[in-house]
């Protein structure tokens, strides 16, 4: 176990050694730890390594200059020079913010990123703010298109947050794949059969052999195929970043940099309904569906993200699980 505060000064300290600057370090930090603290590990820390590789191979620029242009009272784009997107997102959303309460919205295009980490991290900064919260990014192709045998688009994950009064945020951040491709490689080596519709053989047919998936399906057949694609135009024709098969991969060309685009807004509630209005309505929505009647084989109904919030506050008070062979890498690194 390492506490959450440890484990981010360590990580800050391991991207300044290599040249990130103080502010993107910063960010970078708050963002992998944020995941690791909600129970999301393979979008925190371990990542650390790989970031690593890529600023030494030069696909990623560690000093990057990032570039917004206000194109209306609630829009803006937001060049990211290259650099690391958790920084780049960060302060998008921060862009975003401010023209929403401004403007009663705000809409940042973003492009020239690479990968951004945990999307719950940026939509909770809207709701921690008072506003409703929604990123989405893309990724590599590994997904089929509904009735296709090979890989289009990416994971494409879409996250949403909103204010509560008394009650904490409700964060929903999901991919629209079935599942990651983690929980295959896991199954593969541990020689268990997966569920039906988790991934695809060559003739694009669901497999319950690990071995045999050569990509993953969408979430809900044609509803997440089609909400992938949402996310796609959102984020790379808004953009002008690649789309689909033509992203670069995440894992391979290394000195290749990624050149990715995001999409985050906010909305200001209070420019519909008054806030105390919407976050005390919300507060009882979150109450009544906890009363909501289990079914036999759960406990009790959770709202969107209570179940990482619950683990959140675990991993403050207890620490945060580490593979032993992550801990060796950052302390190996803080050392250099």
């Amino acid at each position: 176990m390492i506490l959450s505060n440890e484990l981010q000064h360590t990580t800050k300290q391991i991207f300044l050694k290599h040249g990130v600057t103080e502010e993107a370090a910063e960010a970078i930090a708050d963002v992998l730890v944020h995941a690791n603290l909600r129970g999301v590990d393979s979008h925190g820390v371990l990542r650390v390594e790989h970031y690593i590789k890529r600023i030494q191979s030069g696909g990623i620029n560690p000093t990057a200059q990032l570039q917004a242009t206000k194109t209306s009272p609630s829009t803006s784009i937001l060049d990211g020079d290259n650099g690391f997107g958790h920084y780049i997102s960060k302060t998008a959303m921060d862009i975003a913010i401010k023209q929403a309460k401004e403007a009663g919205t705000g809409a940042v295009a973003v492009k020239n990123s690479s990968h951004c980490g945990a999307l719950s991290y940026f939509v909770e900064q809207a709701a921690q703010s008072n506003l409703i919260g929604i990123a989405m990014t893309h990724t590599d192709k590994v997904v089929v298109p509904f009735g296709g045998a090979e890989p289009f688009f990416g994971t494409n994950p879409i996250a949403f947050g909103f204010p509560a009064n008394e009650e904490e945020p409700v964060i929903l951040d999901f991919a629209t794949s079935t599942v990651a491709l983690g929980k295959i490689l896991n199954a593969k080596e541990k020689g268990e059969n997966i569920p039906h519709g988790w991934g695809v053989d060559n003739d694009g047919e669901a497999t319950h052999d690990p071995s045999k998936v050569v990509a993953l399906s969408p979430f809900g057949g044609p509803k997440g195929y089609g909400l992938a694609m949402v996310v796609e135009i959102f984020t790379a024709m808004l953009t002008g970043a690649a789309f689909g098969p033509h992203v670069s991969k995440m894992y391979g060309e290394y000195d290749k940099n990624r050149e990715l685009g995001h999409f985050f807004m906010a909305i200001d509630p209070s420019k519909f309904v008054s806030a105390d209005i919407f976050t005390s309505r919300l507060d009882q929505m979150i109450e009544e569906l906890r009363r909501t009647a289990p079914s036999s084989n759960t406990d009790r109904v959770y709202v969107p993200g209570e179940i990482e919030t619950y683990t959140a506050q675990k991993r403050e008070q207890e620490g945060i699980p580490l593979p032993d062979s992550v801990l060796a890498f950052l302390q190996k690194e803080l050392e250099k």
